[in-house]
């Protein structure tokens, strides 16, 4: 009798509130799963080519104090960025690399305007910018909380200063390497040669894993997407025949930005699909997202995943 009430009950629900209640994809929210465990730490001082550094793997870990392989190649760190403020904040460095590229689970915020930056950590702070997966954004929401508006000006003039360069290369396919969500919700490619079909994904490894588990702001990622989506996104950033706007309305003709509306060219592909899912499921809210959302209203996961595709394979 239960079920039947319960069935009867999300009949009546209507599409839109079906939807906000459905977990997202899992391949668009790489989780680590439960149990999992990393390789121990061996105690050896790790090397980077045309780097003078070397760091074992705890002190690569060290959220406090992360690697920063090639201090020449970046303007001076502020102190928020290379150490972040104990206990609560870490050091920006640690997720987002010392050239601010990331990595997928985090995002690139590298040559974004920097008052944009300065917008998005307050969202954070303020409750309107929130992931589909609970817990995700929690430790953005703690940093973003704990840092004063001067050490936000601070980390978001850093990182906008710094030139934005090709950081994922976006590959169509029919199937892909089989992989496993590894170490920061990371996905990286299996032992051995086994592939699987790609379905309806994007998948997005690391060129180099070892290199990627080292912060090495040198090693790029690769984006798994299906044939024919690079294609299909094009159609839809220009308005897809009604569907939805033109990305270049606001993002310009380039898609590189306008102002503070964020540059979005050669961005992680998976990290796209995440902002464009969260802003149609009212996780991410705020007085720019309200402009967004005639955009993202129509739009199925495939339409989002398309999208994600060819805006990642621009040049940015």
């Amino acid at each position: 009798m239960r079920n039947w009430i319960t069935a009867s009950f999300i009949a009546l629900l209507p599409a839109a509130a079906l939807a906000a209640a459905a977990p997202p994809p899992e391949w668009g929210y790489p989780a680590i799963p439960p149990g999992f465990q990393a390789p121990p730490d061996d105690g050896q001082a790790k090397r980077l080519p045309g780097s003078d550094k070397a760091y074992t793997a705890k002190e690569i870990g060290d959220q406090f104090n992360p690697p920063d392989w090639y201090p020449n190649e970046h303007p001076p760190m502020p102190d928020i960025v290379a150490h972040g403020k104990r206990p609560d904040v870490n050091g920006c460095a640690q997720c987002h690399l010392s050239n601010g590229l990331g990595h997928p689970e985090s995002g690139n915020i590298t040559g974004l305007a920097a008052g944009y930056i300065e917008e998005q950590l307050q969202e954070f702070k303020n409750g309107n910018r929130a992931s589909s997966l609970p817990g995700r954004s929690a430790n953005m929401i703690r940093f973003a909380k704990a840092m004063t508006d001067e050490e936000i000006k601070q980390a978001a003039a850093y990182f906008a200063a710094i030139k934005q360069t090709i950081w994922n290369k976006v590959v169509e396919t029919d199937t892909v390497p089989k992989s496993y969500v590894g170490e920061g919700n990371m996905r990286f490619v299996s032992a051995g040669t086994e592939k699987e079909p790609i379905g309806r994904r994007i998948v997005e490894v690391p060129e180099n894993e070892e290199r990627a588990k080292m912060r090495d702001p040198h090693s790029p990622f690769v984006a798994y997407v299906p044939t024919g989506s690079i294609k299909a996104g094009e159609t839809l950033a220009t308005g897809g025949n009604g569907k939805t706007i033109r990305c270049t309305v606001c993002h310009g003709s380039d898609l590189k930005g306008l102002g503070n509306v964020p540059g979005l060219a050669g961005r992680s592909p998976i990290y796209l699909f995440r902002q464009l899912y969260d802003m149609q499921h009212g996780t991410r809210k705020g007085n720019a997202v309200a402009l967004m959302q005639p955009v993202v209203a129509k739009l199925t996961q495939d339409d989002m995943l398309a999208l994600a595709a060819y805006i990642g394979s621009r040049t940015p």
